[in-house]
């Protein structure tokens, strides 16, 4: 009986890392199957060299690289792990997440590379991981969101002021129930949690995010550019700001970011007076660099995946 059980429990993680890689490349399929392909290949043909190909590749490269490194920084917290092991945790939680709103299971995911134990640490460092992205999303966002309509004047100054107003109360209120407490946990105590980790990883978990947004943002830069895209550059990185910022505020599932991010894109870059199917082509082609590519890799780490304690 014991040993049917296991032969069962076998078959079961079998047929679950077989279902999340399925789900996976069919929600990539469904992507490239909604799309103009054979219009978009032309495209690619007609703008893109070997050099440019290869330099976006490389881009696309040195993205999940400093997410691999963050989460490496970060885990060394409590635990040493190689640069192999990271990049078998980040990319096989983000393979595993790619159907979840706005990538949640990535947390759960990250969680199960790791002794139970070790679970709540290992879902609050992933927390920081993003959220210090996050950040730096917003900062970035909020700037050019401001440069984007003093030139252009989408949002009223009135506009801005409630919504500055209310940013201001919101972080009055935070501060004032700092010590309200949701299922035995406190913004006081969190912050303590927080600073309860070494400047040093924060320092690098800061710069490594920074290094990461500014390689990724500039990677739609250059597209644009190869797009024969002829605006000046603070105008068009104000405007890659603003879509970034805009698009990650909203829900939305990792295979669907392409949806989100290229609708926001055509009504700002529309405003510039830029034909629409070259953000909606350049969404495409980041899309694919970063979210296809990973979970093509990720999908071997989730086939081969075993949980420590059987290891």
């Amino acid at each position: 009986m014991l040993l049917l059980s296991d032969k069962s429990k076998q078959f079961l993680s079998a047929g679950v890392k077989i279902l999340i890689v399925g789900f996976a490349f069919y929600f990539i399929d469904q992507r490239l199957a909604g799309n103009d392909w054979f219009f978009f290949k032309e495209k690619l043909h007609k703008n893109f060299t070997w050099i440019t190909a290869g330099l976006l590749l490389i881009m696309a490269f040195y993205n999940r690289f400093f997410e691999i490194l963050k989460w490496q920084n970060l885990v060394s917290n409590f635990m040493h792990i190689s640069i192999p092991e990271a990049t078998k945790q980040v990319l096989g939680a983000f393979t595993a997440s790619i159907f979840t709103p706005n990538g949640i299971g990535e947390y759960g995911a990250k969680a199960m590379f790791f002794e139970k134990k070790y679970s709540r640490k290992v879902v609050f460092l992933n927390l920081l991981c993003n959220g210090i992205q996050m950040v730096i999303t917003v900062i970035f966002g909020t700037a050019g969101l401001l440069y984007f309509n003093l030139k252009h004047n989408i949002v009223s100054t009135k506009i801005i002021f409630i919504i500055l107003v209310v940013a201001g109360l919101l972080v009055i209120a935070g501060f004032a129930l700092r010590k309200f407490k949701v299922k035995g946990y406190s913004f006081q105590r969190v912050t303590e949690k927080i600073r309860d980790i070494p400047k040093r990883i924060h320092r690098k978990n800061f710069i490594l995010a920074m290094c990461r947004y500014l390689i990724f943002s500039h990677q739609y830069y250059l597209i644009l550019v190869i797009f024969n895209v002829d605006l000046p550059y603070w105008t068009v990185m104000a405007t890659i700001c603003s879509v970034y910022f805009l698009s990650s505020s909203l829900p939305t599932f990792q295979f669907l970011d392409f949806a989100v991010k290229g609708s926001v894109a055509v009504y700002f870059f529309g405003l510039l007076g830029i034909n629409e199917w070259i953000p909606i082509f350049a969404t495409t082609l980041i899309w694919i660099l970063n979210v296809v590519l990973p979970v093509a890799i990720g999908s071997y780490y989730v086939v081969t995946f075993k949980p420590p304690w059987k290891q």
